[in-house]
């Protein structure tokens, strides 16, 4: 199969390079260091890298013009976090979240079109920190709402063009993202693990992949309750 993988250089997005490359297949690897995605590509043929800036669409526009193969399965991973302390709204860092977590998205699918076809399959790293308000979370957790909100809506309209969409949920993952965290991150998972998990839920075409399932389940449930239960519930377990 040939896949391509954005924010490649880290975290989730290497260790999905790595561990389908060493499945034998085809893989090019996208990001913003090139010494990283060269090291990727070292005594690997399995891997072509190409730099890639997801918050510019000229950028993606080009790079994707020329893939040295048009992808099976494209999977979207490119991230940021930045948090807002003490409520203290910042525009520049929100925007700077979104640039990068929505709008890299909204780039990399517009710049696919030309090459979107039948049967393709394309993948999409939201958050579960977007289906429930948390604090400090303002930019972080907006950005990861409009992503599911976008990929839910779009899944519709393509489901007539015979693509799937798969929207990939994460708790908390350690990477080097969740290594700046200063609190606790209850039921974390290894690279490795969420890597696995996510191979396997994409292989068998699941179209909401959440990880891991425990810690996932519990947000979701809690998200389900009226927003003032939601509210004390958050403040107990977190600002108090």
């Amino acid at each position: 199969m040939n896949i391509l993988v954005t924010g490649a250089t880290s975290g989730i997005g290497q260790q999905l390079v790595l561990d389908y490359a060493r499945q034998g297949h085809q893989v090019i690897a996208c990001g913003r260091n090139p010494s990283a995605l060269a090291a990727l590509e070292a005594g690997n043929p399995q891997v072509h890298s190409i730099a890639l800036d997801v918050t510019k669409l000229a950028d993606c526009k080009m790079a994707f013009s020329q893939l040295p193969f048009v992808p099976d399965l494209w999977v979207f991973n490119a991230g940021v976090c930045e948090y807002i302390d003490e409520g203290e709204l910042d525009s520049a860092l929100v925007r700077r979240v979104m640039d990068v977590n929505f709008f890299g998205v909204v780039h990399c699918v517009e710049a696919m079109m030309p090459y979107l076809k039948e049967g393709q399959h394309v993948a999409v790293v939201s958050s579960i920190a977007g289906e429930l308000a948390l604090p400090r979370a303002e930019a972080y957790g907006a950005s990861k709402a409009a992503i599911s909100y976008l990929i839910k809506s779009l899944a519709l309209d393509w489901h007539r063009r015979g693509v799937l969409l798969s929207l990939v949920m994460p708790g908390f993952v350690a990477t080097p993202l969740t290594d700046k965290n200063d609190f606790s991150m209850p039921m974390m998972i290894s690279v490795q693990e969420a890597s696995q998990q996510i191979r396997q839920h994409l292989s068998a075409r699941r179209r909401f992949i959440y990880l891991p399932k425990r810690f996932t389940t519990f947000l979701r449930l809690v998200a389900l309750l009226p927003y003032g239960w939601q509210q004390k519930l958050v403040q107990r377990w977190i600002l108090n």
